[in-house]
């Protein structure tokens, strides 16, 4: 399975103008304008069973804090899944249940790898809880998968959501005018990014490397690599653990 030409986005959330308003802008927003991408909002509560729109309870058991119900929940996913069948069946594509995401202090930690994974889905739901989270049944029936954007709690899952939304759509082919760069910015094979330059040569005194004047294509290249390695092993030892090392690299690190 390769890279969705299109991605659709569903994102369920009580605050879906915080969302809207924040992917509908730079490139995500452009990609969006030209269709590579599709970004919708499902408001939770309109989905709620009072008039007052009030989709939490107190827990069961008790503790602090309200916690989301699950009714409105499985009822905004219905919402989402549905439209997804029905564009489904007019592709005639096999029906199977979309990949829903629910964005938690709980979740695997995500990654470049786990975006490049999601990439290649055409449908993604993201769940935003909110309160002190959301009734463990409808986690249950509906989300293949927890995520976490780190080891911290944040006030909901819009922000995590908002994150996710944009480093996948980065992968869409298009989305980015110089496909290239996507390849290789920082994550990718577990390397940071090389130092980047720009005009004017010498800037508050400083000089930009001369092998990057040089028109040295295999030196540059050369010096591309080298500089990731430098920049790993300097701010993320760990991710070289990872990293598809050549021996002489291994050995050349080992003497530093």
């Amino acid at each position: 399975i390769g890279r969705a030409e299109r991605m659709n986005f569903y994102i369920l959330t009580l605050f879906p103008d915080m969302v809207s308003q924040g992917l509908n802008t730079s490139i995500i927003g452009r990609a969006a304008g030209r269709g590579l991408l599709s970004i919708r909002t499902v408001n939770i509560r309109d989905y709620a069973f009072n008039k007052h729109q009030s989709v939490d309870d107190y827990p069961y058991g008790g503790g602090a804090g309200m916690l989301m119900q699950a009714e409105p929940v499985y009822l905004a996913y219905e919402a989402a899944a549905a439209e997804i069948r029905t564009r489904r069946q007019g592709c005639g594509e096999q029906e199977r249940k979309p990949r829903v995401v629910y964005l938690s202090p709980q979740g695997a930690v995500f990654n470049q790898c786990m975006a490049e994974e999601l990439a290649k889905e055409e449908d993604l739901i993201f769940l935003c809880g909110h309160y002190e989270g959301i009734d463990e049944r409808v986690l249950e029936e509906i989300v293949t998968d927890q995520v976490s954007i780190g080891d911290y709690v944040l006030t909901g899952g819009e922000l995590p959501a908002m994150v996710m939304v944009d480093t996948i759509s980065r992968l869409v082919p298009g989305v980015l005018h110089n496909d290239v760069s996507a390849e290789s910015e920082s994550f990718q094979d577990n390397l940071l990014e090389h130092p980047q330059y720009s005009r004017p040569e010498v800037w508050h005194g400083k000089r930009v490397p001369e092998v990057l004047l040089s028109g040295h294509h295999a030196n540059i290249l050369k010096w591309k690599r080298e500089q990731s390695i430098l920049r790993t092993k300097e701010r993320r030892p760990d991710l070289l653990e990872r990293c598809a090392l050549t021996e002489q690299e291994k050995v050349w690190i080992g003497k530093m």
